[in-house]
């Protein structure tokens, strides 16, 4: 038998043995390429059997002797163009000198270094780093009696374009939007913050989707600790993918259970930029357009952008409608259940007359009134979301004004619980935060029923429990509910209402530990002096 032959059987045993281990669970980073070809590419296609997205395409180098290589890629995560132009039509064109082939040449490192005119181009010979570069657009380049190969940056799929952002709009301010792109969002951010301060540190995440996930923060501003536990507590996540982001701000939660948001979710980089400036760790996640940022204080969830963009005492008045609509949300249906069913005395005679001639022949207390009024609103406004947006809104409005009023027709709600419904809806729209909200739509059931069962007395327990709940809760060691508890009187500059620009000096004490001046102290603007009046 010719030694050759001997050379492909003992290949051959050695595929099959690497086949069987892979049947068997082997660590795929364990597993290194051979100097033959084939046996390679019998490597790669026994690991992505299956999968007709995988290009393989062979061609011949013409050298003093020809020598077979092949390329490997993802058809539609690569730019087919790129490679064409810079890596198959270099590689067809490569002639080298007959004395020189073999003798002087190492060819990977001549084809890496001189030849490929790809901007990132990684020289492995494990399987495991081939194959994740391969999966995350770029194309591998084999050359037959190389046990090496290069793996050359080609990423080229289709994005979704910045477009405006829809979750947190404002009537005044930046207009773009995160997309799922994670390096245009890194992008974004460089453009607000063109600083060699700002430190982006990539990771992957997911044991199958290898999720590229960025810790972006200031370097100098945001403490040490704070960065070094996000590290942490992305590092110890161990799950199959992560997708939306979702599955990260549940590992990453100082209190996982809690119904509270511990995380902020945002889609504008003008916020995430300004977070950072604050001393905040921001956390992207390839694939999605809703950024995380940490730690969190539970009164940042009813600010808004727009408090920045317009005047202070325009902005000092939307936080605080967002502040009444944010009790009154919370509260008003059990407000109404309270007072219908135990405490009459409290309204004026005539009103309180109003309300019983309403109430006159329905069938149901109020507190079963009310649940039943608010559970029906959810549905309409779940169904309106879940509807194509073109009928979604038309849905929910329509849907809500007919039930409403066939309700109050068919004598099952009375008029005044239909208008109490209404303006707890439009109430919650005022919140800037969807987390926050939903919280709040699932707080009003308990404190209905705790107002119907005990009155104003079982509501205020239940107000109670909610405060110190929140008061015993942290986000990355940081008090939820600071600078109130604890108290903290230099932060109140930018909480309840908001302070003049040129006040508001110094970063939030909790996330920032050295580098605490935002500005030098400035004085306070004033009308130029006319000439001749003394200074």
């Amino acid at each position: 038998m010719k030694p050759k032959s001997v050379k492909k059987l003992k290949l051959e045993k050695r595929k099959n043995e690497i086949i069987a281990n892979l049947e068997a669970g082997e660590n795929v980073r364990e597993v290194y390429l051979n100097t033959d070809l084939d046996y390679n590419l019998d490597l790669f296609k026994s690991y992505l059997h299956n999968c007709s997205d995988v290009i393989y395409r062979e061609i011949e180098l013409e050298l003093s002797q020809p020598v077979r290589a092949c390329i490997i890629y993802v058809d539609g995560l690569v730019n087919n163009d790129t490679i064409d132009r810079y890596i198959l039509l270099p590689l067809l064109e490569l002639r080298f000198k007959a004395d020189q082939v073999g003798e002087s040449i190492d060819l990977i490192t001549e084809l890496k270094d001189k030849i490929l005119a790809v901007n990132e181009i990684i020289q492995t010979g494990t399987l495991g780093e081939l194959l994740d570069s391969l999966l995350t657009g770029s194309t591998i380049v084999l050359v037959d009696g190389f046990s090496l190969a290069l793996a050359c940056t080609t990423k080229g799929w289709e994005d979704r374009p910045v477009t405006e952002n829809t979750t947190e709009t404002v009537v005044r301010g930046p207009r773009e939007a995160f997309v799922e792109n994670i390096r245009t969002n890194t992008a974004l951010l460089r453009r607000r913050l063109k600083t060699h301060r700002l430190k982006i540190e990539t990771m992957l995440i997911g044991r199958e989707s290898k999720t590229e996930t960025a810790i972006v923060y200031m370097e100098g501003i945001a403490s040490e600790e704070m960065v070094e536990e996000v590290r942490k507590r992305l590092k110890r996540i161990e799950i199959d993918s992560t997708f939306g982001g979702g599955e990260i701000e549940e590992f990453i939660s100082d209190n996982p259970y809690s119904i509270f948001p511990q995380v902020r979710a945002s889609e504008r980089p003008d916020s995430v930029a300004s977070d950072l400036l604050s001393g905040r760790v921001a956390i992207i996640t390839d694939g999605t357009p809703i950024v995380l940022v940490v730690p969190v204080i539970f009164l940042q969830f009813i600010q808004s952008s727009e408090d920045y963009y317009q005047g202070i005492y325009y902005g000092s008045l939307l936080r605080l409608l967002r502040l009444a609509a944010f009790f009154l949300t919370l509260t008003l249906p059990s407000l109404y259940v309270a007072i219908t069913t135990f405490h009459h005395g409290m309204l004026p005679s005539p009103l309180y007359l109003s309300v019983a001639a309403g109430r006159e022949g329905v069938p149901f207390p109020a507190l079963l009134e009310a649940l039943l009024m608010e559970f029906t609103f959810e549905i309409l406004r779940e169904a309106g979301v879940r509807l194509p947006k073109a009928v979604g809104q038309t849905v929910s409005i329509v849907g809500a004004l007919v039930v409403g009023e066939s309700a109050v027709r068919a004598g099952l709600v009375s008029p005044l619980m239909v208008i109490v419904v209404s303006l707890t809806a439009i109430f919650s729209f005022v919140i800037p935060n969807y987390s926050v909200a939903i919280t709040i739509r699932f707080l009003r059931f308990p404190l209905m029923i705790l107002a119907g069962t005990l009155g104003f007395f079982g509501l205020t327990w239940g107000l109670l429990l909610l405060l110190f709940r929140m008061v015993s809760l942290r986000s990355f060691g940081v008090p939820y509910f600071s600078p109130l508890a604890p108290l903290n009187l230099e932060s109140w500059k930018d909480i309840f209402v908001r302070a003049p620009w040129f006040r508001m000096r110094k970063r939030p004490y909790l996330f920032v530990r050295d580098n605490v001046n935002r500005m030098p102290k400035m004085e306070t603007p004033q009308p130029p002096k006319k000439s001749g009046e003394e200074k």
